[in-house]
C-alpha cells in the first residue's frame, strides 16, 4: 500500500463480510482491514454517517453494490477522510419507480416469512450465467442472506428506494478512484459504471470479463489484483 491507512470494506444488500472472505487475507498483508456494517439503518445517510462513527480518522474505502452507494455517500458527508475509494458493481443514479415497485414487492414477501424465497429468487441475475447453476457459489450466497437476516434486509432496501442521486457528487471527488465492473452484470449494467467513472476525473475502469454482479466472489483473482493496483495508485 501507498501508505498506512486502513481499508474499510462495506458489503452490498443481502451480503455479509463473507462477500470480501477471498480478498481480506491479500489486503491484509498491506495494513488494517475493517469490515463495515451498513444493514443497521434505513436511509443512506444514517448508514454513512454510522459507518463515519465507527470507522478511523482516515481511511481507503471501497463498497460494493449498496456498499458502493453507502461508499459515496460517505464521501459526499466526509470528503477529507477518504485516501482513496473503489467503487464495485455499484450505481450512482437514484432508484426508479419501477424498481421501487419491485422492492415494495420484496418487502410485502419476506415480512409474509419469504426471505429465502426472494433470495433465491435474486442469484442467477446476480451471477454470470455460466454460475447460474454453481451451487457452491449459492450457499455463499444464501450463507450471507442468513448473516443480514429478513428484518436488516427490509432495512437496506428501504435505503435504497430512497437513495439520492449520487452523480453530483462525482466530479467532487478527487482521491485515486477504482470503478469496476463485471461485463455481464446484470444488477447494474456496464453503463452505470461507466457514467460512474466518466464523472470522476482520473479514475481508473475496470471491466473483468466473463463476471456477473458478484465480481469478488465471481472472479476472485482478477478483483483482487484490481484493488492491490487501486491500493498502489
Amino acid at each position: 500500500m501507498s501508505d498506512d491507512y486502513p481499508v474499510v470494506l462495506i458489503p452490498g444488500l443481502a451480503c455479509s463480510p463473507r462477500i470480501y472472505a477471498p480478498q481480506v487475507p491479500v489486503l491484509w498483508r498491506h495494513g488494517p482491514v475493517v469490515l463495515a456494517n451498513p444493514a443497521r439503518d434505513a436511509t443512506m445517510a444514517a448508514i454513512a454517517r454510522r459507518i463515519l462513527a465507527e470507522t478511523p480518522l482516515r481511511f481507503a474505502l471501497a463498497g460494493h453494490s449498496m456498499g458502493g452507494a453507502v461508499a459515496l455517500e460517505i464521501y459526499r458527508q466526509a470528503p477529507e477522510r477518504i485516501t482513496r475509494l473503489a467503487l464495485l458493481n455499484t450505481y450512482a443514479r437514484p432508484s426508479t419507480p419501477e424498481f421501487n415497485a419491485l422492492c415494495r414487492g420484496w418487502i410485502a414477501e419476506v415480512k409474509q416469512g419469504g426471505y429465502r424465497a426472494v433470495v433465491e429468487r435474486m442469484f442467477p441475475s446476480a451471477v454470470h450465467p455460466s454460475r447460474a447453476r454453481d451451487v457452491a457459489l449459492k450457499s455463499i450466497v444464501l450463507a450471507m442472506a442468513d448473516d443480514v437476516g429478513p428484518d436488516a434486509f427490509v432495512r437496506q432496501v428501504e435505503a435504497i428506494m430512497s437513495r439520492p442521486d449520487a452523480r453530483p457528487t462525482l466530479a467532487a471527488i478527487k482521491c485515486p478512484t477504482l470503478v469496476l465492473t463485471g461485463d455481464n452484470d446484470n444488477s447494474v449494467p456496464n453503463l452505470l459504471s461507466a457514467e460512474i467513472a466518466s464523472g470522476i476525473a482520473g479514475a481508473t475502469l475496470v471491466t473483468v470479463p466473463e463476471c456477473g454482479h458478484l465480481s469478488l466472489l465471481e472472479k476472485t483473482g482478477a478483483t483482487t489484483t484490481a484493488l492491490l493496483d487501486w491500493l498502489a495508485m
